[in-house]
């Protein structure tokens, strides 16, 4: 009888110097839903986002960075600048900095996106509410 044994090697690249990603963050609850910061580092943020079914976010805009979402799971109904759309699973959008826009939930189930942000500055004090279902100030 032959005995096989198989070497596992794990190589470790280093990240680029300008880039310094941080430990993940605790989920946050919003009266919508939640987020999770899963990466962070000099000029993007990646979150995990969560919609509950029949909400929606905050119609807003930002002024230091540029937004991608990815639906994961569930139905998202957008509003980017002018453009109203609905996206399904692995469908996506981009909202540039600057522009009006809103997430919401139409479906029964929970919507879950992915959501990079890219810009110079990337504070959840830089948003500039224009409508509220929850009476957030502006």
């Amino acid at each position: 009888m032959v005995q096989i044994q198989e070497a596992s090697q794990t190589t470790q690249i280093p990240a680029p110097p300008s880039v310094s990603p941080q430990e993940v963050v605790a989920t946050e609850l919003r009266p919508w839903g939640a987020f999770t910061l899963l990466e962070e580092g000099q000029g993007y943020k990646i979150k995990r986002i969560e919609v509950k079914p029949g909400h929606r976010l905050s119609l807003q805009m930002h002024h230091h960075r540029s937004e991608h979402w990815i639906v994961v799971s569930g139905t998202a109904s957008v509003v980017c600048g002018e453009r109203e759309m609905i996206l399904g699973n692995n469908q996506s959008t981009y909202v540039p900095q600057c522009t009006p826009h809103r997430l919401e939930n139409p479906g029964v189930i929970n919507l879950v996106l992915i959501e990079v942000q890219n810009g110079e500055y990337l504070g959840e004090d830089d948003i500039i509410r224009f409508q509220d279902d929850y009476a957030r100030s502006k």
